[in-house]
């Protein structure tokens, strides 16, 4: 046996220089001659310190050298973000404004409408209904995601066994979410409470209440698991940012005789407030990409893949784009509304 493992290794050995003399003999001069080559033309080419672009003398400062590797990291995400993201959107706003429909024959056929669209969505008893029904809805659910995922992050990071059994049983629903699973269950109305709907909170709210205000809290509280499963990601920030704490500041603290309750408010909160903004993009991105049954995502997609000329209901990929993009200023709207609220507390702190 040790015979054999002896000769499987040299085997191994041998074969490792083998491709070693390989590479040093054939493939290394090519990639040094390829290199020089592209650092040594007309257009480019690299003496020293100093960069010629084109006849022009760049000096290679070590600032703009790892501002350039900065960028070529990231080169590939940038790349992706022109072609996927900044391109469709511009287009979309671009189709916004004309009555735009597809054709087999012909692709997608265009008329300039100018404004219509626009006008048209805010004149749709259906859609308004929807735009404010979303609105009230972040509205409510983003502050009350934010104060359950800080509650949970400071009850795991107290010193206890199985932390991390608890992190990922927070983080499940985040996976499940992310599937066609949450589609499913929430056909199913997997995602709201029985205990809820079986008492009489809800009659009283929409008895109570104006329709306006009454639809979105009773769709919110329909939807209450759904909701507090956006909580898993903001959790894990707000864990990240207070493992990152100094404990000597809450052993001060102790000395000084602060209370758990100061603590909290003096220490904890302070040290995570950086962390709320960025977990508040998180949720109101993520809400609002989920598609809902009736729905404005959904009615957005049916008016695109269903629209034509003659339809009377479905208005074709124009009217999907300035109901897209109306969405998407509204979402931005909010994100700003909190991030400013956040910071203007932060100033009078």
């Amino acid at each position: 046996m040790k015979l054999f493992l002896k000769k499987l290794t040299s085997f191994f050995v041998s074969i490792v220089i083998k491709i070693k003399t390989f590479y040093d003999a054939k493939i290394d001069p090519l990639l040094s001659k390829i290199g020089y080559a592209l650092t040594h033309n007309p257009v480019i080419r690299i003496d020293d310190l100093t960069l010629k672009l084109v006849g022009i003398n760049i000096s290679i400062t070590r600032k703009r050298r790892d501002a350039f590797y900065g960028y070529m990291f990231i080169g590939l995400w940038l790349i992706g973000l022109i072609i996927f993201t900044l391109y469709p959107m511009i287009y979309a706003l671009y189709l916004s404004f004309f009555e735009a429909y597809y054709n087999l024959q012909t692709g997608i056929t265009t008329t300039f409408v100018g404004f219509d669209n626009y006008f048209n969505i805010f004149r749709s008893q259906t859609l308004v209904p929807l735009f404010a029904n979303y609105v009230i809805r972040m509205i409510v659910s983003v502050p009350l995601i934010i104060v359950f995922s800080i509650i949970i992050a400071v009850l795991i990071n107290v010193p206890m066994k199985g932390k991390s059994i608890f992190r990922t049983i927070f983080f499940l629903p985040v996976i499940i979410a992310t599937g066609p699973v949450i589609g499913e269950l929430t056909a199913q109305n997997a995602t709201t409470l029985p205990a809820l709907e079986n008492s009489n909170v809800l009659n009283f709210i929409s008895d109570n209440l104006g329709n306006w205000l009454a639809d979105p809290m009773v769709l919110l509280l329909n939807s209450l698991l759904l909701v507090l499963w956006y909580a898993g990601i903001p959790i894990l920030i707000f864990l990240a940012g207070l493992q990152k704490i100094d404990k000597s500041v809450y052993e001060a603290a102790d000395i000084d005789g602060a209370s758990p309750w100061d603590r909290f408010w003096k220490i904890t909160l302070p040290g995570i407030s950086s962390l709320i903004s960025v977990a508040v993009i998180y949720i109101v991105v993520t809400m609002s990409l989920f598609v809902e049954s009736g729905g404005i995502l959904e009615l957005t997609r049916s008016h695109m893949l269903v629209g034509a000329p003659d339809s009377q209901f479905w208005f074709g990929y124009g009217y999907a784009a300035a109901i897209a993009w109306i969405y998407f200023i509204f979402m931005v709207i909010i994100m700003s509304i909190f991030i400013l609220l956040l910071r203007g507390r932060k100033e009078k702190a």
